[in-house]
């Protein structure tokens, strides 16, 4: 399943510049845990995770539904892009 493709369906509209965030699936040890780090620009990681980390908890929760049809258990990360001044 393209993980990358559904959390870019569901985040994209809330982002301010979201040709600038990126998903990449991490290496794991096992097969059925995956690890996806989602990458923005600083604004946009604050807005991904939300007050309370509320925005954050709602993706984990949707994609991990799209993870259990293929017995497969979604870990999400979050960071920001460095800026250098």
């Amino acid at each position: 399943m393209d993980y990358e493709k559904i959390i870019h369906t569901i985040v994209d509209p809330f982002l301010i510049n979201p040709d600038a965030l990126m998903v990449r699936e991490l290496t794991s040890d096992s097969e059925k845990d995956v690890t996806l780090l989602i990458v923005a620009e600083n604004e946009d990681t604050a807005r991904l995770i939300g007050k309370k980390g509320m925005v954050a908890n709602a993706l984990r929760e949707l994609i991990s539904v799209a993870g259990k049809s293929e017995n497969k258990h979604i870990h999400l990360k979050f960071e920001s892009f460095d800026e250098e001044k």
